[in-house]
């Protein structure tokens, strides 16, 4: 399988046969022939790269999740991730914006890329739009492509940063709308992480350690970004406050009603070392293991 390397804005200008505008950033609109004549394979990429597909041209896998992909959906791309790529017979097409992230440095946005976490999704979680959000989102990406064919000057740069945060702005937007509108199946994923978040502190830990997000987003087969996203927009708080809240109800009632030592109680909630129990403990309600049961 071929292995392919996207790490500068040239190299995937030159797969897809686009013009080189701007040696950082490219915005362009692909529809024809596969360029890789119908073989698979792995995109390594050292790019942002925010795909518009209008058709289900291909199927992409990240990690062991895969989608195919319907009409007008938005996948997103960070540097440091990998994705399989499987042609179809449906002749690819999408519109792209690529960005490297040396462009980002020294803006604000670069500072806040991590506000962005769909780029941490996996590609069954991708973005799907409306009619009126494509129209914005192609709004958009023209400013930033009419910015690429003006002539480089002092403003450059930062009228096409102003955009790319702008585009990621409305990206957020879009997606807590597509958390809203899927309210029934983001209740039944809380639901389940409930149970199961019950089920781990009581038979797991011990064995397996403090319970994280990324376990019970696995269990969902979800990224754990996603998974997070979708678990505080259901009911407005993180994944990791629910799983904080509830070792801390398992340690108080151990100490309420067992006469166990807090070593063992420690052991059993899953941490390392008693002392991280005892951090953790008073962190969460001001007193240590032992003052709070001193003061039942």
């Amino acid at each position: 399988m071929k292995e392919i390397n996207m790490s500068s804005v040239q190299a995937f200008n030159d797969m897809f046969g686009f013009e080189t505008l701007h040696p950082q950033v490219s915005v362009a609109h692909f529809e024809g022939d596969d360029p890789m004549d119908g073989e698979s394979y792995n995109m390594h990429y050292g790019l942002y790269a925010l795909f518009l597909k209008e058709t289900k041209g291909c199927n992409l896998s990240y990690g062991r999740t895969k989608y195919d992909f319907d009409e007008m959906t938005v996948t997103s791309f960070c540097p440091g991730q990998t994705v399989h790529v499987e042609p179809t017979s449906v002749k690819p097409k999408w519109t792209a914006i690529v960005f490297h992230p040396d462009f980002l440095v020294r803006t604000q946005l670069g500072r806040q890329m991590s506000r962005y976490g769909f780029f941490q999704y996996s590609s069954n979680e991708a973005l799907h739009l409306s009619a009126q959000e494509v129209e914005i989102y192609r709004g958009v990406l023209g400013m930033i492509q009419q910015e690429l064919h003006h002539a480089i000057d002092k403003h450059t740069r930062e009228l096409i940063v102003s955009n790319i945060e702008l585009l990621l702005n409305y990206c957020l937007r879009f997606y807590d709308r597509q958390f809203t509108v899927r309210e029934e199946i983001n209740h039944n994923v809380v639901q389940r992480f409930d149970k199961m978040l019950d089920e781990y502190v009581r038979d797991k830990a011990r064995t397996q350690g403090l319970p994280t997000v990324a376990y019970f987003a696995d269990k969902c087969f979800l990224s754990a970004a996603y998974f997070g996203e979708l678990v505080k927009a259901e009911t407005g708080r993180t994944a990791k406050d629910f799983i904080t809240d509830r070792v801390l109800l398992a340690a108080k009632e151990m100490l309420n009603e067992s006469g166990m030592s807090v070593t063992h109680i420690s052991a059993n909630l899953g941490f390392e070392y008693p002392q991280h129990f005892v951090r953790f403990f008073k962190r969460c309600t001001g007193q240590t293991p032992t003052q709070y049961r001193a003061a039942l």
